[in-house]
């Protein structure tokens, strides 16, 4: 492609073309060129439809929309809350459970923030949360739970790179378990700084808590231990979670309606997957195209060049995948971004299972990360918050009042030793409605 060409593609995308036709148009031109059939590109498409494991990714995101547009989120947070609202910080911890929980499910930051938004974030002002403080965990906290299963990235994620689902499963519980503890950590002790509302611990509300939510429990370790135990594969574990939903949701818990709720929300997340779909193939065209002119190949030359060390190359992944994270969509990044890195990834000796963590950690903190995180502008429009506020909310994460070390804010020295669990809510009051 010459370079006019390649100047208009970018300013399509600039101007806010939709991405999948941004790069179905480089794919066409670019086998045009070359002169290879386009029709490549379409084959690339059904090739990819028919990987037994993508009818996984469909179905979790409709079980995930099925969860958020229901009782569920309000029924979460009350549990949440009457086992952790006590303690300091507990409302933050409140807020990191139920949105890495419901990002696991749907699989988007932004599903996550939009659903969740208008219960956790009034709740935190109603507890004299600071409005800042408020604004940058719920924005920072909305992509916590891609690393979890049955979470779409990692499913997506495997197809590209040809690994186990199963196994990217595994290998994610870990580190997303970990962020949630540094967030936490540091979330509990900025709260001392914070004269926030104190509740003395109810007993009867926790248990009428947990019996609320009797269905939704079971639910993440029916997947795991389905899965793990050998009893259904992915796709299956997929199918048994829409079930299981649906019946909890229209019948069990009465929070849908079958008629009128199911079918709109059966269109609303084929909408996202649809995007997806079209995206994958699209890109997996271009992506053919890129490994037949051998462009990773010349980059792995390059890199081979000024890069002699597994160390080195990691360190300089990581710093690239934050600078996609922040400027492109997940699926997007995962689609056209993971077929050019395995090549050179692999050449290092580096796992793909562990490349695939690394590739979505950096990818889910680039949501948050200014200028242009993702996360960013759906909170600022959730919110209607200019974005330099969220900007300011999100990096006020990272700045303690006493302006001490890091350290200092995460293991003070002076760190009170709670000896009650403190909490009771007043369910005469419901938060705002999703």
């Amino acid at each position: 492609m010459t370079p006019v060409i390649i100047g208009i593609i970018v300013l399509l995308a600039l101007l806010g073309t939709p991405l999948f036709a941004v790069i179905g148009l480089a794919a066409l031109l670019a086998f045009h060129t070359a002169g290879i059939d386009p029709s490549a590109i379409f084959i690339e498409l059904y090739r990819i439809t028919a990987s037994p494991t993508l009818i996984a990714i469909p179905l979790f995101t409709f079980a995930g929309f099925i969860l958020a547009n229901g009782k569920t989120p309000k029924r979460l947070t009350r549990l949440s809350r009457a086992l952790l609202g006590g303690i300091p910080g507990g409302v933050p911890l409140v807020v990191l459970i139920a949105c890495a929980f419901f990002t696991a499910f749907t699989g988007a930051s932004g599903v996550t923030i939009i659903a969740l938004g208008g219960l956790l974030y009034p709740l935190m002002l109603k507890e004299m949360y600071p409005k800042d403080f408020s604004l940058g965990l719920m924005t920072s906290s909305g992509s916590l739970g891609l690393l979890f299963p049955p979470s779409l990235p990692l499913i997506l994620y495997a197809i590209i790179a040809k690994v186990s689902v199963d196994h990217l499963f595994l290998a994610g519980i870990i580190p997303g378990l970990l962020m949630i503890v540094i967030l936490a950590l540091y979330s509990i002790n900025k709260s001392r700084s914070f004269k926030t509302n104190s509740y003395s611990f109810n007993a009867q509300e926790a248990i009428s808590a947990i019996r609320e939510t009797v269905w939704e429990i079971p639910l993440p370790f029916i997947i795991l231990i389905g899965i793990y135990s050998g009893i259904f594969t992915v796709a299956e574990a997929a199918t048994v979670t829409v079930v299981y939903v649906t019946v909890i949701s229209v019948w069990v818990n009465n929070d849908l309606s079958l008629l009128n709720d199911i079918p709109r929300l059966m269109k609303e997340s084929m909408i996202l997957v649809g995007t997806i779909v079209i995206i994958l193939g699209t890109a997996m065209g271009f992506t053919s195209y890129l490994v037949d002119e051998q462009v990773p190949m010349q980059v792995l030359t390059f890199i081979k060049q000024h890069i002699d060390n597994k160390i080195t190359f990691l360190i300089i992944l990581n710093i690239f995948l934050l600078t996609v994270g922040c400027v492109m969509d997940i699926f997007s990044a995962i689609i056209v971004v993971v077929p050019l890195v395995v090549p050179i990834a692999q050449s290092y000796g580096v796992n793909m299972t562990h490349l695939g963590i690394i590739f979505l950690t950096n990818l889910e903190i680039g949501y948050s990360t200014p200028p242009i995180g993702i996360n960013l502008f759906i909170s600022s429009s959730r919110f209607s918050e200019p974005v330099v506020t969220l900007y300011r909310a999100v990096l006020s994460l990272s700045r303690h009042p006493d302006n001490g070390s890091f350290t200092d804010h995460l293991f003070p020295s002076n760190w009170p030793v709670y000896t009650e669990t403190i909490f009771i809510i007043d369910t005469s009051q419901s938060d705002r409605q999703i």
